[in-house]
């Protein structure tokens, strides 16, 4: 398996779930697997990380994105590969 160079960490606790984890984890999927991101970045579900008044939570490069986006997320992505 080729390494991956970023590593996006989704929170699915369940004040995460129901701030639209879920449908940033199918977002998330969707554009980093195909295209100019396929293979930079490996997308981790993790349980909850007790940051629930932030929900949905993500980790990208050490840095905590509340009420995550997966838009913002993406951009970050690219911005970084550059």
């Amino acid at each position: 398996m080729k390494a991956h160079r970023k590593l996006v960490f989704v929170c699915t606790g369940s004040d995460c779930k129901k701030s639209g984890a879920k449908s940033l984890c199918n977002e998330l999927k969707a554009e980093l697997g195909h295209g100019s991101l396929k293979g930079t970045c490996q997308l981790i579900k993790t349980k909850c990380m007790d940051r629930c008044k932030s929900a949905p939570l993500a980790i990208l490069d050490d840095h905590f994105f509340k009420k995550a986006k997966a838009t913002h997320l993406l951009e970050k992505i690219k911005l970084s590969q550059k």
